[in-house]
């Protein structure tokens, strides 16, 4: 499968070394220009590109950018997709770490509802509750006992459980989380984010999620600080 990734921070460094691995042709791109992915692309067999080649002639794309970043991508980024290829937000809203106020995710819209409206196309949501070295580090054999699970959230089936498979390709168990409007389920503060839970653990993890975030996930009028000192 020809997958291209938007964004090479942690989540998609990562995921460009596991899917070479796997023998996945990959595109990968940054804002910074295809220059600085030099040593990622040589150690990986990776092609380093613009984020719109990076979207280019694919069957599936992988948008891994801070939320802040996400009104900042070329308009026509999805364009030269075909209407059958993939769409993979691993986005996370954090208002007072980093990305400051967005209203509408304030407002409760589910952040990866807010990333389709950006980039015209339904997106499935996976890969936002799990560190970057976990992903990297920790996908075991199918069948392994208390093997990581990660759930994934869309509305279209047939590319949801395109996902599903490629991240048990990658190690993991997958759970279907519902529709992208239940996607809140997996957004930080909720259960399941940065734990490693197994298939059962994820599941109830979601069952239990609350859909208000809980104060520090809400941005206030000094937003945003840093990760050190979040405002």
């Amino acid at each position: 499968m020809k997958i291209g990734i938007v964004g090479a921070g942690n989540i998609g460094a990562a995921l460009t070394r596991r899917l070479r691995a796997l023998g996945h042709p990959v595109k990968v791109a940054n804002s910074r220009g295809p220059e600085t992915l030099a040593g990622l692309a040589s150690e990986t067999g990776a092609t380093a590109t613009t984020a719109t080649d990076a979207a280019r002639d694919v069957d599936l794309v992988v948008v891994t950018i801070p939320e802040k970043e996400i009104p900042r991508l070329p308009r026509d980024l999805l364009a030269g997709l075909d209407d059958g290829a993939v769409v993979i937000d691993t986005g996370n809203y954090y208002p007072r770490h980093r990305d400051g106020r967005i209203e509408a995710i304030e407002k409760g819209l589910p952040e990866s509802r807010w990333v389709e409206g950006y980039l015209g196309r339904p997106v499935i949501k996976a890969f936002n509750n799990i560190y970057a070295q976990h992903l990297f580090e920790m996908g075991k054999p199918a069948g392994t006992p208390g093997r990581i699970a990660l759930p994934v959230a869309g509305d279209d089936s047939r590319a949801k459980a395109i996902v599903l498979a490629l991240i048990d390709q990658l190690g993991f168990d997958a759970v279907d989380a519902g529709g992208l409007d239940e996607s809140w389920r997996q957004q930080p503060g909720s259960p399941v984010y940065t734990h490693d839970f197994d298939a059962a653990g994820v599941r109830k993890a979601l069952s239990e999620a609350v859909q208000k975030r809980s104060p520090e996930w809400y941005a206030t009028d000094l937003s945003p600080g840093d990760f050190q000192n979040p405002a």
